[in-house]
């Protein structure tokens, strides 16, 4: 296949060495797989983790929010916030590890005593754990921390995925107490990112956009989707993204935007879409991409571009101060002047615009009909409007935005054609 490395290397914001290894990816085809992974190297050491500091100023704001909320203490159990607030990476099980956040004052962990070493390896603020033996209840633990930091009435917050058994726990040892929701304080903090959260987001989408050059040059007659999945999980690990998750869909396969169970292989003509992603200090990418396997047709290339002027509508409509739904609805009612539709009707756009994105990979808030958040600097969100025809293909084109005071940015600009169809890494911009 011909391949141009021309839109690919003009990326704004690439250093030296990284252009060197987009080189050589993209020099690479025909060779094997032992051999692209000597061409590989990690980008990710330019780019440091999250500093006390902040992890301390994340803290202040989520206080913050709940005295103006009237909250008296969040319960976080394992998963991202619970990472964003305190730096502990721990996994949920029947045994209750969480931490506390009180409306002033320090925060604390609960967890099982034989846990405690494990979980203070992470703990990147505050030293107040606390350990329950097998035979006693957590929860009396946290009625304690709440007791001793004066806190014996009013709201106390969980998050949307907290477990039934966690909340109702909790709360028979606090019988003065309300529950609330807490998505209010730690989406209030999280849905806006900083400076240095979006610079961990770049590395990550450059990772994949660097890996999806390498797949490109490289696939050949005969294989299978999980020879390119193989392919794109090998490319992202050696760049240095952690958490590598892929998916590859080849032909009619294509027009089932999250997979199907039918086995397709690659051949002349054929359709390849992707959806891939990494993270990098805790943070992710999500870029997705659409091939032909050699001369693509007429209908194929007009499908893709209809789904690139889709991509642009979007990024134009995402204004500071605009709804968020309106972007969806700015994306439908073009394709339904295109003649797909209306709606979610396929053939068509059969998911939303977009999703929020930052430490996990879907996030509040979307492009979504009927969403009424407001637009503002520091958030994050996917632009991926697809087009899916059953029985024949889907085309998707999915790269990440970001919100600055003036409007959105790209953290990779779309490809403009089926001919050079990598796309490119854009200078961070400042929030």
């Amino acid at each position: 296949m011909n391949i141009s490395k021309r839109t690919f290397l003009k990326a704004g914001g690439v250093s030296i060495a990284t252009l060197a290894v987009a080189s050589q990816t993209l020099a690479s085809s025909g060779n094997s797989l032992a051999e692209s992974k000597a061409a590989l190297q990690s980008i990710t050491h330019t780019v440091t983790g999250i500093s006390k500091t902040e992890r301390l100023e994340r803290i202040a704001k989520a206080q913050k929010l709940m005295q103006q909320l009237d909250i008296s203490a969040l319960v976080l159990e394992p998963g991202a916030a619970m990472d964003y607030f305190s730096g502990v990476q721990w996994r949920r099980s029947e045994r209750l590890t969480a931490v506390i956040i009180p409306r002033t004052g320090k925060i604390s962990v609960v967890c099982p005593f034989f846990e405690e070493p494990s979980v203070r390896e992470s703990l990147a603020v505050g030293d107040d754990i606390r350990v329950w033996q097998e035979h006693e209840s957590p929860f009396v633990l946290i009625q304690q921390i709440l007791t001793d930091a004066k806190l014996n009435k009013g709201k106390v917050a969980f998050e949307n995925s907290v477990r039934y058994f966690v909340m109702s726990g909790v709360m028979a040892q606090l019988v003065n107490m309300q529950h609330v929701s807490a998505e209010p304080v730690t989406r209030g903090c999280r849905m806006y990112k900083s400076q240095h959260e979006l610079e961990l987001m770049h590395k990550a989408n450059e990772v994949t956009l660097l890996a999806y050059a390498d797949v490109f040059s490289k696939l050949k007659v005969g294989m299978s989707q999980g020879d390119v999945k193989s392919l794109m999980q090998s490319a992202q690990t050696q760049l240095g993204g952690k958490g590598v998750w892929n998916m590859a869909l080849f032909n009619q396969a294509s027009a089932y935007p999250h997979g199907t169970k039918q086995k397709q292989t690659l051949t002349e003509g054929s359709v390849v879409l992707m959806d891939c992603g990494c993270n990098v200090q805790g943070y992710q990418s999500d870029i997705s991409r659409t091939f032909v396997f050699g001369e693509a047709n007429k209908r194929q290339r007009e499908i893709w571009q209809t789904v690139r002027q889709g991509q642009t509508i979007a990024f134009e409509q995402a204004k500071i101060g605009r709804q968020a739904g309106l972007v969806d609805d700015a994306v439908r009612e073009y394709y339904q002047s295109k003649g797909f539709g209306p709606g979610y009707k396929l053939p068509g756009l059969s998911h939303r615009t977009g999703h929020g994105i930052g430490m996990e990979g879907h996030e509040s808030v979307n492009f979504v009909h009927g969403e009424s958040e407001i637009l503002a600097p520091g958030m994050c969100f996917s632009n991926e409007p697809g087009i899916y025809i059953q029985g024949e293909f889907g085309v998707r084109l999915e790269d990440c935005i970001y919100m600055t005071k003036n409007g959105p940015q790209w953290f990779t600009k779309p490809p403009t054609s089926l001919d050079d169809p990598i796309g490119e890494l854009v200078a961070l911009e400042t929030i």
